[in-house]
């Protein structure tokens, strides 16, 4: 074992490995310059988590690119002190589901909001999304990154993103498992397609 490794644990390469092994994903090294990704499949789709940065800041990301049936979209994030103040005050335009707790602990925003009722009506997508302490989660274009792709217009994204380098095992795989539901009850929901071949072409 070596010095740094005894000192301050497994790399996060070598975490990742491992979840990619636990979760049946494939890892892709990126060597001294390149960016490490996890590459998991869900039924038609793919979920892809990866790091970037952002000025001096750097973020953890997870992506999975869908066919978005009917444009719904939302934006989910943890509640504080100033956007409490900003729902007191009505700047928010948050939308209330209904279920206490929930409505407490996170500001949600969307363009449909029976759909984001019936969507957080999931226990257990909440319960998924109660177990992230931080938590930035929204539908955006497929293509809203100027980096990427060009994907069609009615390709849509579900993104999260929070500031610094996820690592814990048990936090990554809630995260894809997160996804993996919020995708399934898309379908459910009518916002997405059960099966859609021709998103294969658009994969990240």
């Amino acid at each position: 074992m070596s010095l740094l490794r005894e000192l301050f644990g497994p790399s996060k390469a070598e975490i990742w490995q491992t979840l990619s092994e636990k979760i049946a994903a494939d890892f892709k090294d990126g060597g001294w310059f390149g960016t490490d990704k996890v590459v998991a499949k869900h039924r038609q789709w793919t979920i892809t988590l990866d790091t970037y940065k952002e000025g001096k800041r750097h973020y953890t990301r997870l992506r999975a690119p869908y066919i978005n049936r009917d444009g719904f979209r939302f934006r989910l994030y943890r509640s504080n002190f100033f956007n409490d103040m900003g729902k007191k005050m009505g700047l928010e335009g948050d939308v209330e589901i209904g279920i206490p707790d929930f409505d407490y602990d996170f500001i949600i925003q969307g363009n449909d909001h029976y759909k984001l009722w019936k969507l957080f009506a999931n226990e257990r997508v909440r319960y998924l999304i109660e177990g992230q302490p931080a938590i930035n989660l929204q539908i955006v274009p497929a293509n809203h990154w100027f980096w990427d792709d060009d994907y069609p217009e009615n390709v849509d994204m579900i993104e999260f993103k929070v500031q610094g380098t996820i690592t814990d095992m048990r936090q990554l795989e809630k995260l894809f498992n997160l996804f993996a539901e919020l995708l399934d009850h898309l379908c459910t929901i009518g916002a997405a397609y059960e099966d859609d071949p021709t998103l294969k072409n658009y994969y990240l």
